[in-house]
């Protein structure tokens, strides 16, 4: 048996895709996840499954919550330890206060034209570096008023995301390690 944390994009956000943490529980534990819990209401779950293939198990979790909610909900699942090695490799970690550190998680390794072009972009008050699976955003303004955002991203890179603060990060890290 494995952990897991599946990260769901836009539910519960400004009253669209509405689905209650405790009705997610169910509908994932009658799919034969183990161990289900949930962190705050914007779609971070921790689970245990016997399946080691990621891509089932977003197909899994994703099919499981249109067929109980009707919403076609963007679904990342990974692993704790590559959201540790993210932490770890923050390249902001050092510079600024930790409430303006953000990470778009990416469901897919970009292709390299794409990263190329979206290197060259400049956004004022806001950094970034793109990783493997991961663009790491410096927010000096606060991400709620940062043009360089996850609809951005997704459109710039050509891969779905999901983006999380620092806290959150931390707190799953937290969870998978019991």
């Amino acid at each position: 048996m494995k952990t897991y944390i599946a990260l769901l994009r836009g539910i519960n956000v400004s009253g669209q895709k509405k689905i209650k943490m405790t009705d997610l529980k169910l509908t994932l534990e009658k799919k034969d996840l183990k161990n289900v819990r949930t962190y705050i209401q914007s779609g971070n779950i921790v689970f245990d499954s016997e399946m080691s293939e990621i891509n089932l198990l977003q197909d899994l979790v994703h099919s499981a919550i249109m067929e109980d909610f009707g919403f076609d909900v963007p679904t990342l699942i990974t692993e704790g330890r590559k959201l540790e090695k993210i932490l770890e490799e923050n390249p902001f970690k050092n510079e600024v206060e930790e409430n303006r550190l953000y990470f778009v998680l990416l469901k897919e390794v970009p292709s390299q034209n794409p990263v190329e072009e979206f290197n060259t972009l400049s956004f004022v008050n806001e950094d970034f570096q793109i990783s493997e699976s991961c663009v790491y955003l410096c927010c000096k303004k606060g991400y709620g008023n940062a043009k360089l955002n996850n609809n951005l991203i997704e459109r710039k890179l050509k891969v779905q995301a999901t983006t999380r603060n620092l806290k959150t990060m931390q707190k799953l890290t937290e969870m998978v390690k019991g």
